[in-house]
């Protein structure tokens, strides 16, 4: 088996850089166009096969560890790469340098309020931008990119290998300029070549009245900016709603109990409540019961994807006093005798309102 450290000519713990730095020397003295003879050819294709090995990370890891090709010395191609090729697939040309930004996800907390309505919020992200310094060009001020001289800025390195088909010419990335065709020799030094920089901005958020705990929102490129300054990634804005003190939410309608003195709720009374449009006016008829609902039309949450608002629903809650004083207590008394006509006794099922109040 082939050492591919010897080939070349580096030590086993030999750095990322210093690997890169010795494939470049060889592939300059050993590339096809320089070197006709067949002998250096195939030192070539060792150096960079070799090079292709080593000059990942993972597959370096896996090589060290006594790992290989499950096709013999392929040189990392499967069958996929072969047959494109053999049957006419050819070169592919390089790649783009610009690369999509990442999508990011942040999550905002609404009050119940905030979501009868709609919102206008302001937030600060720490995000990926293009860099001032290069404008996303990764070049230091003044300079430029220049041709990789190792594929001639196709950005693949053509070789021949053998397979169960015989021998066949592929093609791979080029392990100098990882297939993109150009080579940034004098890096922007601010952003270290990547075309953009970390930096902290304000988004504007609009959230639209209706929206439920758990929605998401897209706000397509506002995300982080590629690498070399590539399109921006979108973000997603996920809205948690908190609950409220006095108000809970059903569907788009909001629901509220309201507790009325017996009193009240015998002769009738107008009883005026703080809500999300201020303050309103319940009206609490004579002879309300507990569970009587009354009913605020459009004074609930904002629809989503319609006009239109949901309505209040307000439950009545009657209070039977805990105690009474004496002169209570005679009154009551008093009350009973002229009502003796009002029995307690089990309501019929079909006629019971246990669980549903009646809309007053």
């Amino acid at each position: 088996m082939t050492d591919h450290y010897e080939v070349l000519g580096v030590a086993k713990n030999a750095s990322q850089e210093e690997i890169k730095k010795a494939y470049r020397k060889l592939a300059r003295q050993l590339h096809p166009d320089m070197n006709p003879t067949e002998e250096e050819q195939e030192r070539f294709k060792l150096v960079t096969h070799a090079y292709e090995v080593l000059g990942d990370p993972q597959s370096r890891q896996q090589y060290d560890m006594g790992g290989s090709s499950p096709f013999g010395d392929t040189g990392g191609f499967g069958f996929g790469d072969i047959f494109e090729n053999f049957f006419g697939g050819g070169q592919r040309g390089p790649r783009q340098m610009a690369e999509r930004g990442q999508d990011a996800l942040l999550r905002v907390e609404l009050s119940l309020a905030e979501v009868v309505a709609g919102v206008e919020k302001q937030i600060e992200i720490d995000t990926a931008v293009v860099c001032n310094t290069c404008l996303g060009t990764t070049c230091r001020p003044g300079s430029s990119m220049a041709i990789c001289d190792i594929c001639k800025g196709s950005g693949q390195i053509q070789r021949q290998v053998r397979s169960l088909l015989g021998n066949v010419v592929t093609s791979a990335p080029c392990g100098s300029c990882r297939g993109y065709g150009q080579t940034v020799p004098d890096p922007c030094v601010d952003c270290r070549g990547q075309g953009r920089t970390r930096a902290r901005r304000t988004l504007d958020l609009n959230i639209p009245g209706g929206v439920e705990h758990g929605l998401r929102l897209q706000l397509s490129g506002q995300g982080e900016v590629g690498f070399a300054g590539g399109p921006s990634g979108d973000i997603y804005v996920e809205i948690s709603v908190r609950a409220d003190e006095h108000f809970e939410r059903d569907g788009d309608d909001l629901l509220a109990t309201l507790e009325v003195p017996l009193h009240d709720a015998v002769l009738g009374t107008i009883v005026p409540i703080e809500t999300f449009d201020g303050s309103l006016d319940v009206e609490i008829k004579p002879g309300t019961q507990t569970g009587d609902v009354v009913t605020l039309k459009a004074k609930g949450i904002k629809h989503l994807r319609h006009n239109g608002r949901g309505d209040l629903n307000v439950r009545i809650q009657v209070l039977t006093p805990h105690k009474i004083d004496s002169k209570e207590k005679e009154l009551f008394k008093k009350l009973s005798e002229l009502r003796k006509s009002d029995k307690p006794g089990l309501a019929k099922v079909n006629n019971s309102n246990f669980g549903r109040g009646r809309r007053r």
